[in-house]
């Protein structure tokens, strides 16, 4: 994974790129199949999506045997980096306090997250 100029992908093209990051290395078949896990998607239609992603440079693939075997070219961090950027920027007008409450907010955090992200913040108050 070593691309750091990357278009954003797509709602669809995140979803395959999340499972690629779970599973690691995988076939179209795979793909498919785990995305019909939660709503009816055709072979076909994934096979275009990957494909695309691949032209798009968002996926390395290989060919093995008569199937090809696809990788993720960009590492989570870095989409999830753009994908926060992103809507800090357009939603919360740059505020990462904001964001922060927000999100906090709007989810039930666990004792453990919470004592995480206290741990976190003691972390950047030292620096």
């Amino acid at each position: 994974m070593h691309n750091n100029t990357f278009q954003q992908p797509t709602d669809s093209e995140l979803e395959v790129l999340t499972i690629l990051w779970k599973y690691g290395t995988s076939t179209v078949r795979f793909i498919n199949d785990k995305l019909n896990e939660s709503r009816k998607v055709g072979y076909t239609t994934t096979l275009k999506i990957m494909q695309i992603m691949f032209e798009k440079k968002l996926l390395i693939r290989e060919q093995e045997g008569k199937s090809h075997k696809y990788t993720p070219a960009i590492e989570e961090n870095a989409i999830q980096d753009r994908l926060i950027n992103k809507i800090l920027d357009s939603a919360f007008g740059g505020s990462a306090s904001s964001l922060v409450m927000q999100t906090l907010g709007n989810h039930k955090a666990s004792s453990a997250e919470l004592d995480e992200i206290r741990k976190l913040i003691d972390d950047l108050g030292k620096k």
